[in-house]
């Protein structure tokens, strides 16, 4: 049972600020500062805002009231955009893994239809990116901070076959000829 203050189940919100992004409250966390006379209390909002086309970011706003704090996390978020090349629009070109601290990550590409099986800021984060299959799992700390920091580092690390073939020097169509050998080799073995 989630506790006041604490970002718990129910706690994700979808909102459609100014119709391009896509924006989903991941955590909420009340702090308390004790002063002569009581307490001061504080809130720090999570957000996760993404075009559900390829691109996703995250942000952190602290103030003294919630909504404020919310408007602070999602600007930080538009400031922070970064472009992840999808599969076909809906899941990664390979697998990955990501870390932050003690919090890691492993996402995994998946067949159409299998939907997103993927746990707390985690699913925010496919959700407001567009993508549509992917299995992820968490491991090491469940701190929501960590965890998004950690999936953002492995989104970061992920390659498409056109900049592979940049890099590379080689054309698309070649690699892509490359792989359905190895898948081939893999199949007969």
């Amino acid at each position: 049972m989630a506790r006041e203050g604490e970002g718990g189940r129910g706690r994700d919100r979808d909102r459609d600020g100014d119709g391009e992004f896509v924006d989903r409250l991941v955590h909420i966390n009340r702090v308390a500062k004790v002063v002569k006379g009581g307490r001061r209390f504080g809130f720090a909002a999570l957000v996760v805002v993404g075009d559900q086309k390829g691109r996703v970011g995250y942000g952190h706003g602290k103030a003294r009231e919630v909504p404020e704090a919310i408007r602070k996390a999602t600007e930080a978020a538009k400031r922070a955009l970064i472009r992840v090349p999808l599969r076909e629009g809906r899941t990664l070109h390979h697998d990955v893994h990501g870390r932050h601290g003690a919090g890691r990550v492993i996402l995994r590409a998946a067949p159409a239809g299998t939907g997103i099986i993927a746990g707390g800021p985690m699913r925010a984060i496919f959700e407001t990116l567009g993508m549509h299959d992917v299995v992820a799992k968490s491991q090491g700390s469940s701190n929501p901070y960590n965890m998004i920091r950690a999936t953002f580092d492995a989104l970061g690390r992920e390659d498409s076959p056109r900049s592979v073939a940049a890099r590379r020097s080689l054309k698309v169509s070649v690699l892509q000829s490359r792989r359905q050998g190895v898948d081939a080799d893999a199949v007969d073995a």
